[in-house]
């Protein structure tokens, strides 16, 4: 079972204080990925027109409603060398926070969900056979889908970039 991205972040504090004594494919938390001592990556997304979930995705706007989305940079520092990303199907509808994939690294499994509701327009079919570009530019050729928004209100509703920077830096500092 893949633990989310989300549940990673919101478990880092109770982590902080145990020493990690299990194997790295079992690892479920940021903390016990070693992330609470890592400096944060200056790499992210630098648009107005892009927000950033809690939960370490990232949406770009673009036309007609249309969204990028991914896992962000302090995502993939945290998980570590990805080597598989499950990517949804065309014309999938999702409801904001479904899950709408996964991504496997050698450390963990983790659930990616969707920041707004909507349609997926496109898939990055390339990760099929390069996950690795998720490390190498997560917040731009490691795309993960488009989506086509039904809610632009969720899309404001998401954090700027300096709000997340400010989120990362006070889970980090935990």
């Amino acid at each position: 079972m893949a633990c989310s991205l989300r549940r990673m972040a919101a478990m880092a504090p109770r982590f902080l204080a145990q020493p990690c004594h299990f194997a790295a494919p079992h690892v479920r938390s940021v903390a016990a990925l070693g992330l609470s001592k890592r400096k944060l990556s200056s790499s992210f997304v630098a648009s107005e027109e892009c927000r950033f979930t809690a939960s370490h995705e990232w949406l770009k706007l673009g036309d007609d409603d249309v969204a990028t989305m991914g896992i962000t940079t302090f995502a993939q520092e945290a998980l570590g060398d990805i080597v598989y990303v499950e990517l949804p199907d065309v014309d999938t509808e999702l409801d904001q926070d479904d899950v709408c994939g996964a991504v496997e690294s050698v450390k963990a499994a983790s659930d990616i969900y969707a920041p707004v509701s909507g349609v997926v327009l496109e898939t990055n079919e390339t990760l099929d056979d390069e996950p690795q570009l998720i490390n190498e530019d997560a917040e731009g050729k490691g795309w993960i889908l488009k989506i086509k928004m039904s809610n632009k209100e969720q899309f404001n509703g998401m954090m700027d970039k300096e709000t997340y920077e400010a989120h990362c830096k006070a889970n980090s500092d935990h």
